[in-house]
Formats: C-alpha cells, sequence, structure tokens
C-alpha cells in the first residue's frame, strides 16, 4: 500500500488501548481467509477497506483506539486518537450533542455476527482517494463543470468484536464522475432532492458552499 509505505506514522496510527482489537480483528479476518498480521501497517497493507478500531471507556463512550487509514476524506486519523465519535465529527451538523447519547447506545447495542451499513457522501474536484488535510486538496469551486466534479462515497459498516467489546468501522471510498451520472434519471433525481433539502450547516459541512446552486442546475 503507497501511503502505508511513505508515511506509515500517518496512515497506521495504534494505541495500547487498540491492541486487544487489533488482535481480535486480525484473527477474525484471518478466519475469513485474508491475510493476517500482528500490526496494525500490516493488517492495512493486507486488506482493500480501511479500518478503525474504537472501544469504551470506563463511562461506555467509544473512543477511537487506532485503526488504518489511508483515504480519510479531509480528516487526520493521528490527530484523532483516543477521542469519541462525536470528538472526531465534531463539526457534522447530524452529530451534535443532542445526538451523542444516540449513537453510544447503538455502538453498545451491535449484536455480533451482523454488520451494519451506512453511506456518507460529497462532492470532491480530485479523483484522488487520499483526501488527509495535509496533502491540501481544495473544496470545489467555481468555475467547474460536471466533466471536473466527483461524487464521493464512504462506504461505512460496523462490526462488533464480542471478546473484546470493540467495534470495527470499515471503510471505503468510491467516486462518480458527475457527468456519467447526469444520464440516470433516477440518480440525478435524487441527488437533486438531497442537495435542495440540505441544510445551510450540511452544504457547510461538505464544502458545498460555492458549487451547490450550478450542480442543481445540472441536475
Amino acid at each position: 500500500m503507497r501511503w502505508l509505505a511513505l508515511e506509515p506514522e500517518r496512515y497506521a496510527a495504534p494505541t495500547a488501548e487498540g491492541e486487544p482489537l487489533l488482535a481480535e480483528f486480525a484473527a477474525l479476518c484471518a478466519g475469513r481467509g485474508v491475510a493476517s498480521s500482528a500490526t496494525i501497517r500490516g493488517l492495512g497493507a493486507a486488506m482493500e477497506a480501511d479500518f478503525l478500531l474504537l472501544s469504551p471507556d470506563a463511562r461506555g463512550a467509544f473512543r477511537l483506539r487506532g485503526g488504518a487509514l489511508c483515504f480519510p476524506t479531509g480528516w487526520a486519523l493521528e490527530a484523532k486518537l483516543g477521542q469519541t465519535i462525536e470528538g472526531i465529527h465534531g463539526v457534522a451538523p447530524w452529530l451534535n450533542s443532542a445526538l451523542a447519547a444516540p449513537i453510544q447506545q447503538f455502538l453498545n447495542r451491535l449484536k455480533p455476527g451482523i454488520a451494519f451499513h451506512r453511506d456518507n457522501w460529497g462532492f470532491t474536484e480530485s479523483d484522488e482517494l487520499n483526501l488527509h488535510p495535509a496533502r491540501g486538496v481544495p473544496a470545489p469551486d467555481l468555475p467547474t463543470s460536471p466533466e471536473r466534479l466527483w461524487l464521493r462515497v464512504e462506504r461505512q459498516v460496523l462490526v462488533a468484536l464480542p471478546e473484546s467489546g470493540g467495534v470495527v468501522l470499515g471503510l471505503r471510498i468510491a467516486l462518480h464522475r458527475l457527468d456519467t451520472m447526469l444520464v440516470d434519471g433516477v440518480a440525478a433525481a435524487g441527488l437533486r432532492r438531497a442537495l435542495t433539502s440540505m441544510s445551510p450547516e450540511m452544504v457547510a459541512y461538505k464544502r458545498l458552499d460555492r458549487v451547490r446552486q450550478v450542480v442543481v442546475s445540472w441536475l
């Protein structure tokens, strides 16, 4: 894996609290035919998807205990170690203090053997998978065109680790160039509804302030 080889300290971050989670996750991967490793860097190189390791603190709040994250969407793994889910995504409009308790309860109630899926999306003017803040990839801006904009979908899956009491968050990025989506009436209509109904806070969070209106006009 290119980024793990170039800057392992930035894209593969272990912690002492994450060691039992890593051991259990590596054993789970080995049991499913994925090359296993005793290190986060090794397991990250063996897996196609990125992964984060979470476990509860003494008060039951899940915190980031490590992971391998080569393709972040605008945040730095090394800066978020030890933080809660709210701390990691503190600026996200849907993860405010009113939702913190339900999110933690949901993580505590995850059942082993069941995977929970969700998608997070936004736009970028780059087909780069790695949007680490240190790389300085700018937000979409005008002038632009459908050929220059990409719909970036972060596909997430949450899986409970029964022995350690932790949770694995798997992440995989899919990119769809906007001009290829405009010919799909159903996809274009759904995207238009999402953009037109989006709150100003969400628009700012997704860094779509400058391009939302023009994208809606294309859709």
